[in-house]
């Protein structure tokens, strides 16, 4: 029962993420915005803009996403006027929490998706597709997202763009983990990888690095899960723009979560601690709210809702963000919540009947099963059960319709107790036949889990497999290269030792002699730089340092060797006895053929 209140205080937190900009650098936009001359430039800064803002000030994030809109049409440029409806969409798309929020998302993405219909922008046709399987798999409503999925990869034979085929598998992806279709969830979130790989597109690593984590999140493989997203913290590295410190606040944020999920709770607190530390050193005080949610649900998950509470009251900026995107009705509902697992009920019962019309209206599906949910708990405490029967059979059917088989058997479960405390035992039997039910597809499930397992090791297996394997031919392929090369050296050595018992002229002894020294040092050096790693371990001030070293001592010897061979060979007897030797047996061995043949 302890992870059903966990997982709905995080649904009930977890309302929005913050876009990849932040209000630091607002002004800098703003300035750059004043200085562009082209629509895409504009475009591009008022997207990000309008996206930013969404954050902190919801009239200004509208205005300029209007002012985006604008630019677009007085450009007539159908590329330009999609990506503008696009963006706009997104914005709303980051605060998915209410329902309002996601209609509008909807309606811009629907007016994209005509808009590149219509001029046949295949390309950006994907894209629509792809953002509105997006806001549907968040409301949720699944199989929509998987048909919106299923449209843009109709269209992906059309266009030639690795990066959009990418991101549809990693669209894939998500719509099939959230339909427990974990299989198919992992093909394609490999695939990404590979095609990431492939292009050596640190952004497209990045996110798919993400995704995985997300899917051995799922499977409860928490170490794998930490695994990939420390994988995505590090990508950040080679990704150098004013967005990579927020991105790093984020993901410091979710490695914590990760370990709150595998209840190593003293280590999420190190993560969060580091992400607080990060957020401090950017003076940006809105992005702390990520931890700081975090952090309450830490306490919550090791049942220290005292803890919760004081966190929650002594930092504000939590509640200041949420009133700012107007979802200070979640506060209340925190409140509610918290005081509840305190056993403190007139003051939970107060909060949940402040924010009463706010859920009955405004909030998506899973927010408001969430609510539902605790609101029967609540009464049931209380001993209020004709009360507690209603809300959890509101709670009941919104499971239903959202097909999460475990939150269905938890209704039941409560359902079942709840029956047999009022003494309707036939109702108390049906409910525990149907949890049974669930339990049985829950544990098909767990089966289907473990045999997941095996395949996800499997699969991991045969990666690692075709790693070494195209390591050894990557080996066997440098192998034969410096066999050549040797090979190469030998034989300019051997000609031009050649030339000097013959009469060549001293030019050419000196090119070929040049050309034969700078390749055997140079190879000297390249055998050199392939083999420092053990004792410089890739530190730049030991690598420098090393070849510095080995340039003092080899190029002098260079220029020495190469002087005193060319020298010799071209200032003694042009024809030596080994030469005429070597002369007289190839002339002496052609006479006595030549005699044979006239024989």
């Amino acid at each position: 029962m302890q992870k059903i209140y966990l997982l709905l205080l995080f649904i009930l937190i977890k309302l929005t993420t913050f876009a990849q900009s932040q209000f630091a650098i607002v002004d800098s936009f703003k300035t750059e915005l004043a200085k562009a001359t082209t629509n895409e430039r504009k475009i591009e800064i008022l997207g990000m803009l309008s996206r930013t803002l969404m954050n902190s000030n919801l009239a200004e994030a509208e205005k300029y996403g209007q002012q985006m809109i604008e630019v677009a049409e007085e450009s007539r440029d159908r590329k330009l006027m999609v990506k503008s409806l696009i963006i706009n969409g997104e914005r709303y798309g980051y605060l998915s929490g209410k329902k309002d929020n996601i209609s509008k998302a909807i309606s811009y993405y629907n007016q994209a998706l005509e808009l590149a219909k219509k001029n046949k922008l295949d390309e950006q046709m994907i894209s629509a597709y792809l953002s509105l399987s997006e806001v549907h798999r968040s409301m949720p409503d699944l199989e929509k997202a998987l048909n919106f999925c299923n449209q843009a990869y109709s269209y992906m034979g059309l266009v030639k763009n690795d990066s959009l085929s990418a991101r549809v598998h990693l669209e894939y992806g998500s719509v099939y983990l959230s339909r427990n279709e974990k299989i198919l969830a992992l093909k394609n979130f490999m695939t990404a990888i590979r095609m990431g790989e492939d292009l050596a597109n640190d952004y497209l690593l990045r996110a798919s690095y993400a995704k995985l984590s997300g899917f051995y999140a799922a499977i409860e493989d928490y170490d794998k899960a930490i695994d990939y997203q420390v994988k995505a913290y590090d990508k950040l590295n080679f990704i150098k723009n004013g967005q990579t410190v927020y991105a790093r606040i984020q993901d410091l944020t979710k490695i914590g979560d990760l370990y709150t999920a595998k209840k190593s709770y003293d280590m999420a607190m190190t993560w969060y601690e580091r992400s607080l530390k990060l957020a401090d050193s950017i003076k940006y005080e809105p992005i702390k709210a990520l931890a700081y949610r975090s952090i309450v649900n830490n306490y919550l998950a090791a049942d220290q809702p005292q803890k919760a509470l004081t966190y929650f009251n002594e930092h504000p900026q939590l509640k200041q963000f949420l009133q700012t995107v107007n979802f200070g009705h979640f506060i209340d509902q925190s409140y509610g919540f918290i005081y509840s697992k305190l056993g403190n009920y007139d003051s939970a019962k107060y909060y949940y009947a402040k924010v009463a019309p706010f859920f009955e209206h405004d909030v998506n599906p899973s927010n408001l099963f969430g609510y539902y949910y605790q609101l029967g708990m609540l009464h049931k405490k209380t001993k209020e059960y004709d009360k507690s029967l209603g809300y959890l059979l509101k709670a009941k059917q919104l499971s239903d319709s959202l097909r999460q088989l475990q939150t269905m058997s938890f209704v039941a479960t409560e359902l079942d107790s709840l029956y047999q405390a009022m003494g309707n035992y036939k109702e108390a039997y049906y409910y525990s036949s149907l949890n049974v039910k669930y339990k049985d597809s829950l544990d098909k499930l767990g089966k289907e889990k473990d045999l997941l397992q095996i395949e996800v090791d499997d699969e991991q297996q045969r990666q690692d497999r075709i790693a070494k394997e195209l390591q050894e031919k990557k080996r066997k392929r440098h192998n034969i290269q410096y066999m050549l090369i040797t090979i190469g050296i030998t034989s300019l050595f051997i000609l031009m030792v050649m030339m000097g018992m013959f009469k060549v002229s001293a030019a050419t002894i000196k090119m070929i002699g040049f050309f034969a020294f700078l390749m055997f040092f140079e190879f000297i050096f390249l055998i050199f730089k392939k083999n420092i790693y053990s004792l410089t371990e890739g530190e730049p001030w030991k690598d420098l340092a090393f070849m510095i070293l080995l340039a003092a001592i080899l190029l002098p010897l260079h220029h020495w060797l190469e002087h005193k061979v060319i020298h010799y060979l071209t200032t003694h007897n042009r024809l030596t006895a080994s030469g005429k030797g070597l002369r007289d047996r190839l002339f002496k061995k052609k006479i006595v053929m030549e005699k044979t043949k006239e024989s």
